[in-house]
């Protein structure tokens, strides 16, 4: 593992952590949820599964900590989605990891700021997965942009957020799927549901990331 600086201008500079398993063929750029951080157990989880199948991971803090005491900017999707371009423009750069074709894993309003992304970046994101996500939040235009294939799962007890989920998945255009895991509520807390979740983005990424 690597720490690593990303800088956004003069004031603000995001930390990260980077991990590469040998011979990593692609890396996945997590963005997570509203009060959260790098240090999600949740996001982590995930991270070492697809570190297991050989995908490089790039989990950093989409705002720095005085940052993210403002309630409101947990929920400005423009801003994450700028700080998630510019964590995309430096994995492009650098050494380690410009070779490799990048994906986004999403979470919470992070899936929002991912596909909000992917839409941006259009083929230079090769698939895009939301866990538990709100991509509902992110633009109309956005979601019928989005190139990249992209796989919603959500909780099949989360109630509320599965028709949210239903919703965007209506309005993206490409190669896209929706999987509900049974008895998962939101955070995935219930045994063998964030495995579960962790397998099915492993598998979405393993398929896209060439």
């Amino acid at each position: 593992m690597s720490a690593v600086k990303i800088s956004v201008n003069d004031s603000v500079e995001l930390n990260g952590e980077l991990v590469l398993p040998h011979a990593a063929r692609s890396v996945v750029l997590f963005a997570h949820g509203s009060g959260s951080s790098r240090l999600s157990p949740r996001n982590r989880f995930v991270a070492q599964i697809l570190q297991q199948h050989g995908i490089g991971t790039l989990l950093f803090d989409l705002l720095t900590h005085d940052e993210d005491q403002q309630y409101s900017m947990r929920f400005d999707i423009e801003l994450l989605t700028r700080r998630l371009l510019v964590a995309t423009k430096w994995l492009q750069t650098h050494q380690d990891t410009k070779a490799l074709p990048p994906g986004y894993f999403g979470a919470s309003t992070g899936a929002a700021a991912a596909l909000q992304a992917a839409a941006d970046m259009g083929t230079q994101i090769f698939a895009v997965v939301s866990r538990g996500g709100r991509p509902d939040l992110a633009s109309e235009a956005a979601l019928n942009s989005v190139a990249a294939p992209t796989l919603l799962i959500v909780g099949g007890a989360d109630y509320g957020v599965i028709e949210l989920n239903q919703q965007a998945f209506a309005s993206l255009q490409w190669e896209k799927e929706l999987t509900l895991i049974p008895g998962a509520t939101h955070l995935f807390e219930e045994p063998g549901t964030l495995e579960q979740a962790a397998q099915h983005a492993a598998d979405w990424f393993l398929k896209h990331l060439k």
